[in-house]
């Protein structure tokens, strides 16, 4: 901007001068006229020179306080707007569902919260939240739940009161209950007629199984036998202090919130049934081969991998080498080799990807997807198993190797850039028992992954020999390949293929 300005001037000087009597030239010394460079200021966005990002990892202990009851707290002081959140994590999911009713714990997290109270009901909790315009909410995934309020800092006291009133008392309506039971079931009603939610399915019963918790599938007569008792006794055994932990973040203090805290958890009691943890993982060994299910749609639908890893330990160098490795594989978008192969350079799909799935109580997956024309299905997988056993036997450029871990050094920061994030990440480390030097060290492990070691552990944790291939499409479209002859199916497994049925989307029978 100075150069800007003084170029400025020197026009207003000239124009003053031309403005002037007309007086006898003198001959004067040429002055040069200030440039962008002599300003300091690059003349290109490239040449801009800036220093090594600095950012220390906060302190989790520092914000870590526990109640009397022996809830841990995380307090986050964020005041630059009057809002405050709290988020509380609770060890509840679909690994306590018994066998007979999967869907009970979400259904029962969901209820907390459109089910009213048993001092209020539904209309009159809705109205109240809304009339304090805070945001109250209960979920329950596969192996943990939570519950969480957002709102300005001048209701905080009555928006606290409602929802320790939907974790301690639900009402459990049963109209409520019928409406969300009848939402369900339309759900149930339409799973066949997205793609990705069969290919979702029948993938989770290939890897994992269909008796497991995290692969299990409601069915209309399971969800009818989920009544409000079910709820209520779901949620007296498991919705407990004990199992709690709390992030708070954004125009509090520790000293202003944690009494609030003390005084609503007061006679809640910890009397519930234990909660068995870690979560038992599946027994299932994927059976390698390629499966399909006859789909009348444009495009087929594609799935391919095998098991990922079980973490050892959040030292594990291996899992920061499986990290980079799939990000360049196929998990960077577009500066990875299985986006740039099949969709920029063959033009076969309008997206292609891989995930490495490192599980914390089990194997995760390794999975390639993709969408391609029926036609070039087998082409766009050669290219894919290619780029696979590429990864296994050669070493990744050096060029690959600095943008992939650059990519996750540079944005580490942004995990921690606000309040919420801050508190959440500090209940998540001690939910998942992760400890606080995972992050103080973190960059430093990415930094350390050489090309060496990512093809040792593309070379340990991909193995051709056992992927699963999932379609779903007209088969007898995809099977043959293109016209180009480029590849078919029948390269694959020995050229065998499985026809999956598609089911019954109410009782999951095959039609």
């Amino acid at each position: 901007m100075r150069g800007r300005f003084a170029v400025a001037a020197v026009l207003v000087a000239a124009l003053a001068a031309a403005a002037a009597p007309a007086k006898e030239p003198k001959q004067k010394k040429k002055s040069a006229k200030p440039t962008v460079s002599q300003a300091g200021i690059p003349a290109r966005p490239e040449q801009l020179k800036h220093g090594p990002l600095g950012f220390e990892v906060p302190d989790a202990a520092k914000y870590r306080h526990q109640l009397s009851n022996g809830v841990s707290v995380y307090v986050v002081e964020d005041h630059s707007l009057p809002l405050v959140d709290v988020s509380l994590t609770v060890r509840v999911g679909a690994f306590l569902d018994p066998v007979d009713k999967p869907g009970l714990a979400s259904l029962a997290a969901l209820m907390m919260r459109r089910g009213g109270t048993t001092s209020r009901p539904p209309a009159e909790f809705d109205e109240r939240a809304d009339y304090l315009a805070a945001n109250l909410g209960a979920q329950a995934g596969e192996t943990g739940g939570g519950a969480s309020v957002n709102c300005i800092t001048g209701v905080l006291d009555e928006a606290l009161g409602l929802f320790f009133e939907m974790l301690k008392s639900p009402g459990f309506s049963e109209e409520r209950l019928r409406v969300e039971k009848d939402n369900i079931l339309e759900g149930l009603r339409q799973r066949n007629d997205d793609p990705a939610e069969i290919s979702s399915r029948e993938w989770a019963w290939l890897i994992r199984g269909n008796e497991h918790f995290s692969s299990r599938e409601m069915t209309k007569a399971e969800l009818d036998s989920i009544g409000r008792d079910d709820l209520v006794a779901f949620h007296r055994r498991y919705w407990r202090p004990e199992n709690m932990i709390l992030a708070v973040s954004g125009d509090v203090t520790p000293h202003e919130i944690l009494p609030k805290l003390e005084k609503h958890f007061a006679g809640f009691s910890g009397e519930g049934s234990h909660v068995p943890w870690p979560p038992a993982g599946p027994n299932v060994v994927p059976a390698p081969g390629v499966y399909y299910v006859e789909k009348d749609i444009p495009q087929g639908r594609v799935l391919i991998g095998h098991l990922g890893m079980k973490r050892v330990s959040w030292e594990d160098p291996e899992a920061f080498a499986l990290l980079v490795m799939n990000d360049i594989l196929g998990g960077g978008g577009f500066t990875s080799r299985i986006m740039k192969r099949i969709r920029s350079d063959e033009g076969l799909a309008y997206g292609a990807s891989s995930a490495f799935g490192v599980g914390l109580y089990w194997p995760g997956t390794f999975q390639v997807s993709y969408q391609s024309k029926s036609p070039t299905v087998a082409y766009a997988a050669q290219i894919a198993l290619a780029e696979i056993e590429r990864m296994r036997t050669e070493l990744v450029s050096a060029d690959e190797l600095n943008v992939s871990k650059k990519s996750f050094i540079d944005a580490f920061p942004r995990r921690f850039e606000s309040a919420a994030q801050l508190a959440g990440t500090f209940a998540s480390d001690e939910y998942e028992k992760r400890p606080h030097g995972y992050w103080k060290t973190y960059r430093d492990s990415v930094g350390d992954v050489t090309a060496e070691r990512v093809r040792d552990v593309a070379r340990k944790y991909l193995d051709p020999a056992k992927l699963v291939f999932l379609i779903v499409g007209k088969w007898d479209d995809i099977r043959p390949g293109d016209a180009d002859k480029r590849a078919s199916m029948a390269e694959f497994h020995g050229g065998q293929a499985s026809k999956l049925p598609l089911r019954d989307p109410l009782t999951l029978d095959p039609l």
